[in-house]
C-alpha cells in the first residue's frame, strides 16, 4: 500500500513540474503569437508575395499547435481531479518536448519572412531567406534536441 502510495506521489511531483515547465514556456510562445498576428496587419504585408505571405501563415499554424501541445498536460491532469499516472506522465512529457518541434519550425518560417522583406531588392533575396529559415530551424533543433541527447550519453 506504502508503494502504490509513493508511486502516487512521485506522479504527481513529475507532473507538477512538467507543468511547471510549460508555465514557462508558454508566456514566450503565446508572444510570438501575438507578434505573428500583427505583422499581417502591417502596411509592408500586403507588399510581401504570396509564398511569403504562406510561409507566414503555416509559421502561425506551427505555432498554434506548439501552444496547444505546451498546454495540453496541465487541460489532462486537471481533468484526472490532480491523480496523475505513469501513462500520464510519459504522454505529458513527450508533449511539451514535441512541441518544441513545430515551435522551431514556426519560428525558421517566420525567419524566412523577415529575411525576405529585410533583402527587398537583392538579387539573392530568396537565397538569404531560404538559409536564414534553413539555419533558424538546425540551429534550434541543434539546441533543443542533439545537444540534450548528447549530453544524456555523458
Amino acid at each position: 500500500m506504502e508503494q502504490m502510495h509513493n508511486e502516487q506521489e512521485r506522479h504527481d511531483m513529475e507532473m507538477r513540474n512538467i507543468i511547471e515547465e510549460a508555465r514557462v514556456v508558454l508566456p514566450g510562445v503565446q508572444a510570438l503569437f501575438g507578434f505573428q498576428t500583427i505583422a499581417v496587419f502591417n502596411d509592408r504585408f500586403e507588399d510581401l508575395a504570396y509564398y511569403a505571405k504562406a510561409c507566414h501563415a503555416l509559421g502561425m499554424i506551427m505555432v498554434i499547435i506548439s501552444i496547444a501541445m505546451v498546454m495540453t498536460p496541465a487541460i489532462y491532469y486537471r481533468s484526472c481531479h490532480g491523480h496523475a499516472t505513469a501513462s500520464m506522465v510519459r504522454l505529458s512529457s513527450g508533449m511539451i518536448r514535441g512541441a518544441l518541434w513545430p515551435l522551431a519550425a514556426g519560428l525558421a518560417l517566420d525567419m524566412f519572412t523577415v529575411i525576405h522583406v529585410v533583402a527587398t531588392g537583392m538579387s539573392a533575396r530568396m537565397a538569404l531567406s531560404v538559409g536564414a529559415g534553413v539555419g533558424t530551424l538546425a540551429l534550434l533543433a541543434g539546441f533543443w534536441f542533439v545537444l540534450p541527447r548528447r549530453g544524456h550519453k555523458n
